[in-house]
């Protein structure tokens, strides 16, 4: 019982409270960019974007971790949820900076992406952490997407993409290391094809 608190909490928390950072933001020290009324709303879509992939991290973790057998995977999950808490401060405050805000469908994309991370885990730890590696290799290529896409003088933002590119790397490398199964094609296309929706829709609202 007090572990449902503690994870109901938790869901609460990471789609209506600000999130917390422990390390500065990667653009703590350069300076807010001149930007025009377009580049603005284009970066604020781009950083919505990232902030509700952050959100749905945090749901896929939460439901990986709940369902993990192997304590060292639970454990490495939770870890990694850590990092992505970090991500979701960032790209929040971010988002606000550029006269934004994040996606009121937050608490749905939440929603569906717990229930994909505890399907992943009842499956096995193996596919469980298969899933989480195929879920970081796209994520870091949508990250790469928007550095390109981002208008060249944001350094603010750009700073903050790369080094969420950085770690969503390493989180996937992780999940290889600890024995991740390569996914099937058909799986990977479909969760390719639910994240064009999903980033269509939080780019606009």
């Amino acid at each position: 019982m007090d572990r449902l608190i503690t994870e109901f909490d938790r869901a609460l928390r990471t789609v209506f409270a600000p999130a917390s950072t422990v390390r500065p933001r990667p653009d703590a020290t350069l300076a807010e960019p001149e930007l025009s009324a377009e580049e603005k709303r284009h970066a604020a879509g781009l950083m919505r974007v990232n902030h509700c992939g952050e959100v749905c991290a945090q749901a896929l973790y939460q439901g990986q971790a709940l369902t993990a057998r192997d304590p060292a995977t639970r454990l490495s999950l939770q870890q990694a949820a850590h990092e992505e808490v970090e991500h979701l401060a960032w790209t929040a405050e971010r988002v606000h900076e550029l006269g934004g805000h994040t996606s009121v469908l937050n608490p749905l994309w939440y929603a569906g992406s717990l229930t994909m991370g505890v399907a992943a885990g009842l499956i096995g730890d193996r596919w469980n952490l298969g899933f989480l590696a195929e879920t970081e290799r796209q994520v870091s290529e949508h990250l790469q997407g928007h550095l390109a896409s981002l208008p060249a003088q944001d350094t603010r933002s750009r700073a903050i993409v790369d080094q969420m590119h950085i770690d969503e790397t390493a989180h996937a490398e992780m999940a290889v290391t600890l024995g991740a199964a390569e996914l099937p094609m058909p799986a990977k296309l479909a969760m390719r094809a639910m994240s064009r929706v999903m980033t269509s829709l939080s780019y606009r609202v």
